[in-house]
């Protein structure tokens, strides 16, 4: 003897069934975009490289804003000497990351250029004479930031964060 199911219960269970594929792809897409894992303010320590190999440690404070495809990052350290001041904008596309960056210190700005992944950036900057690139990579309230340039006296900064 064949079973027939009602037709409100199947139905019932399809709608179910397509809701969950609907929230299991959206919390997927959610948590593979690198730029709403950054969103928040962070704090931290580092170092830095200038011109000559003279290295100072910092403490930093970094802030993010925007979500979805824009990023807005501001950077701030301060060192016994120096300060180190990075702002950027970014938008990101299909894993593909382009922007506006600048370094208010040392008077540098460009374009910004780069991949995302779930849980890292990988950038190139370059214009106004410097060139460099720039990691960021998180993992849950952890955030480390490397950044290497040619060009200006700033040579390298590496800061390791946490959500504040």
């Amino acid at each position: 003897m064949i079973r027939s199911t009602p037709i409100p219960q199947l139905l019932a269970a399809v709608v179910m069934t397509a809701l969950l594929v609907l929230a299991q792809e959206h919390a997927t897409q959610a948590d593979s975009n690198p730029f709403d894992t950054l969103l928040g303010s962070w704090r931290g320590s580092g170092q830095i490289e200038l011109d000559g190999g003279r290295m100072e440690r910092l403490k930093c404070n970094a802030y993010y804003t925007g979500g979805g495809a824009q990023l807005g990052m501001a950077i701030r350290c301060q060192s016994e000497t120096s300060n180190v001041e990075i702002r950027s904008k970014l938008s990101q596309s299909g894993g593909r990351i382009t922007g506006t960056w600048e370094e208010r210190t040392y008077n540098a700005e460009g374009s910004a250029t780069g991949q995302a992944t779930s849980d890292k950036m990988s950038l190139q900057i370059s214009g106004g004479g410097v060139t460099g690139t720039m990691s960021v990579s998180c993992s849950g309230s952890r955030q480390s930031v490397a950044i290497a340039t040619q060009g200006i006296a700033l040579k390298s900064v590496t800061i390791d964060l946490t959500r504040s």
